[in-house]
């Protein structure tokens, strides 16, 4: 039968706690180091999506602007508004039975998909632009230009 000193079960059992210690320590720091609060994206990138629309329009015809922002992922407290300048010719432009768009004004687009209805006031051609845009800063762009 074999017998250990007293020195070589402390140094044992010394390497032993200082494994045991070393292992707890990073299991600690482990745990300190990770956040307790979920990440949850919500700038997520997005396309505006339109319609083929005629090309001409007359005097007093209103001219259905079909558009659909098609997001790269969804956070439901995203909103999306609207802004239009009209360069060239007299018109109007609204969402679908509502009231008239003033340029350069903000609106809320109420769902991912909407119309637009755009009334030309004159004979001239008509070019005008809009933007969309969510809170985050992202924006699209589109222009329209009837004869």
């Amino acid at each position: 039968m074999k017998y250990f000193s007293s020195k070589q079960l402390l140094r044992t059992s010394t390497i032993k706690n200082g494994s045991s210690f070393i292992m707890l320590l990073f299991i600690c720091l482990g745990l300190v180091s990770c956040s307790k609060e979920l990440e949850v994206q919500t700038n997520f990138p997005f396309t505006l999506e339109i319609m083929p629309i005629p090309s001409s329009v007359e005097l007093g015809e209103i001219v259905e602007i079909p558009c659909h922002i098609k997001r790269e992922g969804f956070y439901k407290d995203t909103q999306y508004s609207i802004r239009y300048f009209q360069y060239e010719g007299v018109g109007r432009l609204m969402f679908q039975d509502e009231k008239y768009f003033q340029p350069n004004k903000l609106y809320k687009i109420p769902t991912d998909s909407f119309k637009l209805h755009y009334k030309p006031k004159s004979k001239e051609g008509h070019k005008f632009q809009i933007w969309v845009s969510d809170q985050f800063g992202n924006e699209k762009t589109a222009e329209f230009d009837f004869n």
